[in-house]
């Protein structure tokens, strides 16, 4: 939908945040938008209400805007003037969120290329009307036994490998003196340990993505829709594993019967899971 070119004039283009339906035009005063040249305001599209904003044409070329992708501190301060918009006009009427950057120059060209996709913004905003979006994710907790044992190894070697440990002098001077003969039956319990602590983490993550599944289907009951995202990666020093990041679209009227079964499945299951929301549903408005 985008139309950018490298000009670099002073025109003008219309940077559009959202279609949606019979929003007051009350709701965008006050709104900064992406721009402090022009106020946020409506363009109706007939049936249909985009809100949009006039913005120099200069700041919004393929240079400038890659550029603008290159900083990460300027592309977080857009990214959250465009959601600011959204979220504030979603929250008082049904309403389909663009992509950041979606730009037209003039507003005979919002009319056009957005009236020709008039059927798919109606069936969204009727898909979402009186819903919010709320993600759930499940985490794998670490095995306590692998824990404790993994700190007793690396306590004894810690403590082995102290040369200021009396207690261990005679020990170092006897590996001093022999270091090719190992206890009986030393290699043998080692392996046997390693053995049995990857038995249990596999049963441990067989068990948190059984737990996943159940946290799946009993929230998925609840919503209109769903959708499966990828796991997001261990953070540096993360012990947990996520198993689930799912997002889910929910009636308004039940998001405190999600918080309750959300309490419920932890008390039961004793896995960590986190519910977070109500957003704008970006995720279930198709490609528009």
């Amino acid at each position: 939908m985008t139309e950018r070119g490298p000009e670099t004039s002073d025109a003008d283009t219309i940077y559009v945040f959202a279609v949606c339906r019979d929003p007051d035009p009350s709701d965008v005063v006050g709104l900064t938008g992406v721009s402090d040249d022009s106020a946020v305001s409506t363009l109706s599209l007939g049936s249909l209400t985009a809100i949009v904003q006039t913005v120099r044409a200069a700041d919004f070329t393929d240079e400038a805007w890659q550029a603008r992708l290159s900083d990460q501190r300027e592309l977080e301060r857009y990214a959250r003037a465009h959601h600011d918009v959204v979220s504030a006009v979603a929250a008082r009427c049904p309403t389909v969120p663009l992509p950041m950057a979606t730009l037209y120059h003039g507003e005979r060209r919002v009319r056009e290329a957005l009236g020709e996709e008039a059927d798919r913004f109606r069936a969204a905003l009727r898909r979402i009307a009186h819903h919010a979006e709320w993600g759930v994710k499940v985490y794998a907790p670490p095995s306590t036994r692998d824990e404790r044992e993994g700190r007793s190894d690396r306590l004894e070697r810690d403590r082995r490998d102290d040369p200021h440990d009396p207690e261990r002098a005679p020990a170092r001077q006897v590996a001093s003196a022999d270091r090719t003969r190992p206890a009986p039956g030393a290699g043998l319990a080692y392996l046997n340990r390693k053995r049995g602590a990857q038995e249990r983490r596999e049963r441990g993550q067989n068990e948190a993505l059984r737990i996943a599944e159940a946290v799946d289907a009993e929230v998925g009951g609840l919503a209109k829709a769903s959708r499966r995202l990828r796991p997001q990666p261990q953070a540096a020093g993360e012990r947990r594993v996520q198993v689930l990041n799912a997002t889910y679209l929910v009636a308004e009227h039940r998001a405190e019967e999600l918080a309750r079964l959300t309490r419920t499945l932890r008390e039961r299951t004793g896995a960590r899971i986190e519910l977070s929301g109500p957003w704008v549903p970006y995720s279930f408005v198709g490609e528009v």
